[in-house]
């Protein structure tokens, strides 16, 4: 089922929500122990993705354009920029903490390389691993979220859903423009680059780096361009 990892990670938002409004504080060492274990957890799908590459001039090729392309962008920036806007325009008088808790949610959840690689995932090759990971992430955020925020946080699931279920089933019609021997080569270097950029988040979540994961996701499109590149100079 293309749209199974969709629908685990809106499900554990609204149990994380539902279990959320339980709670009025989490003790900050609960919170700092959970989140480094699952930041441990997330490097390790990364390697596991990563090392699958068979080309590794392609990963590092695809990882550097990427990274020139996300810097020239701005994309960690202007992500930033348009939540803050956001969450300026939702703040208006007499208005609810649902539309913040929604706003706010919807762009943590949404935004990030885990939902686009792992929806990608999800319809390449049928394997959710990387979404079903995030839907445990997301599922704790949304109940810390809730505590502070709100209700307004279970609005976000909706947004996840169809963010995450588009792409999947767009990339489930990749196999009939692209040559299959093309595809496979295709899904295994970009699973490894993917794999890269969520070690990064892995490290992040540990606090041990501060790495512009956004300004890295173009990697995951440029793999395809440096792939055709790679296989006609070598072949």
């Amino acid at each position: 089922m293309v749209l199974l990892g969709a629908l685990v990670n809106g499900l554990c938002i609204v149990i994380g929500t539902f279990i959320g409004l339980f709670f009025t504080k989490i003790p900050e060492r609960y919170k700092e122990t959970i989140m480094h274990g699952i930041g441990l957890a997330v490097v390790l799908i990364g390697l596991q993705m990563a090392f699958q590459t068979e080309k590794i001039v392609v990963v590092l090729l695809s990882i550097l354009s990427g990274a020139i392309i996300g810097e020239a962008l701005h994309l960690e920036k202007k992500l930033n920029l348009l939540g803050t806007w956001i969450e300026k325009k939702s703040n208006t008088k007499g208005e609810t903490s649902i539309s913040q808790g929604f706003i706010t949610a919807s762009l943590i959840f949404v935004i990030g390389a885990m939902a686009v690689i792992g929806a990608l995932d999800s319809g390449l090759r049928g394997d959710h691993e990387v979404l079903i990971t995030k839907s445990i992430i997301d599922g704790f955020v949304a109940l810390v979220l809730t505590t502070t925020l709100g209700f307004g946080v279970v609005f976000s699931t909706v947004p996840v859903v169809l963010y995450e279920g588009t792409i999947a089933l767009l990339a489930t019609q990749i196999e009939n423009w692209l040559p299959d021997t093309f595809l496979q080569g295709f899904i295994v270097e970009m699973t490894a680059t993917g794999g890269l950029l969520i070690v990064a988040i892995g490290l992040n979540l540990l606090k041990l780096t501060k790495i512009r994961v956004a300004n890295l996701l173009p990697s995951i499109i440029t793999v395809g361009f440096v792939l055709v590149i790679y296989d006609f100079f070598i072949k």
